[in-house]
């Protein structure tokens, strides 16, 4: 198959290729697209065999549920009924970073909801996801537009590496804002919990629902018998092609502990090392990537799929990574890590 590749500037948005693209989802094909959290791989959400067609190029697992991308509020005729808790959430952040579960109407294909009865839903804040969605003239299904399991892409070029020649048209934009997929808050059940976190964090969403709370198993190894009610509950994701290990602790010891991980080594393997601005200088060996500040964590998480991809371009063996203190973005910064790493942990 021969991609179409467009690349646009998002300050100047051609709606004559934005039309072209949306004709792509509306005759049952597949577009990769940019928006504000990763780029997203779309197709007809109301099309069970355009759906379909998603899990091939991706070689997604097939209980593995897709996010529905809207461009609007109306998305009545979706799902069986909208809470009032979920109203409020969508009043405060849409369009944005946050997928909410409900109960699904019969419009959407159980091959959408992998099985399920209930359907995640956001309405993305990148203005071209939204003019995509409108051209189309349908819901789209979408989940990251990567090969299942690596990490999630953040620029068209890593769409481009991933999916080319797998699907019909490649339109890219600008580097996603956010970095991390969005946050998604299952709205069936009082109170709310929340089944992935991202960029809205759990403090943000308390000062709607007091009580609402991590779902225990997003940050732990599931079994395999587990059935993921939302995208990434399941399977390892966001994994490059070396094993990553993350050490886990006071930071000093860490530091500590990759250096000794990294000299045993010296001479048997090509080890990454998954630093931040405040540490990176304190590594002599390896080859040492900074995500940013720790004071800044929202720019660690827009780095932290790119970097992983990074070591992926210089054929490391190895991938050594601090971790991060799970509060605010830093539990969806863990959450990508631990799952990365297969839950690879050591603690110091």
């Amino acid at each position: 198959m021969k991609t179409k590749i467009v690349i646009l500037d998002e300050n100047n948005i051609k709606q004559n290729v934005i039309n072209e693209a949306g004709i792509v989802i509306a005759e049952g094909g597949l577009v990769a697209f940019p928006t504000e959290t990763v780029y997203g791989l779309g197709a007809n959400a109301l099309d069970k065999l355009a759906v379909e067609k998603i899990f091939k190029a991706k070689g997604r697992p097939q209980d593995n549920p897709l996010i529905v991308h809207v461009a609007d509020f109306n998305i009545e005729p979706l799902v069986k009924e909208i809470p009032d808790i979920a109203r409020k959430i969508m009043d405060a952040y849409w369009p944005g970073p946050i997928t909410l579960i409900f109960n699904k109407s019969d419009l959407i294909p159980k091959t959408t909801s992998a099985g399920l009865d209930t359907v995640g839903i956001r309405m993305p804040s990148n203005l071209m996801a939204r003019k995509l969605i409108e051209a189309a003239g349908t819901p789209i299904a979408a989940p990251s537009a990567n090969i299942s399991g690596r990490p999630s892409p953040t620029d068209v070029e890593s769409c481009i590496e991933d999916l080319s020649g797998k699907i019909e048209y490649i339109l890219g934009g600008d580097k996603s804002q956010v970095g991390l997929e969005s946050t998604i808050v299952d709205c069936t059940c009082t109170p709310l919990c929340i089944l992935r976190p991202g960029a809205i964090t759990i403090e943000m969403l308390r000062e709607i629902d007091a009580g609402v709370y991590i779902d225990k198993s997003i940050m732990a190894k599931p079994n395999e018998d587990f059935k993921p009610k939302a995208p990434g509950m399941k399977y390892r994701h966001y994994a490059p092609k070396s094993p990553v290990k993350i050490i886990c602790g006071d930071l000093e010891k860490t530091i500590a502990k990759i250096n000794k991980i990294v000299q045993n080594s010296m001479g048997n393997k090509k080890i990454g090392i998954i630093a931040t601005d405040e540490t990176k200088d304190k590594y002599p060996y390896g080859v040492v990537i900074s995500l940013g500040s720790r004071k800044q964590l929202d720019s660690v998480g827009r780095n932290l799929f790119e970097v992983l991809r990074g070591f992926d371009a210089i054929d490391v063996e190895l991938i050594l990574s601090e971790a991060f203190e799970e509060k605010g973005v830093g539990v969806a910064i863990m959450n990508r890590l631990k799952k990365s790493a297969g839950f690879d942990i050591i603690e110091v």
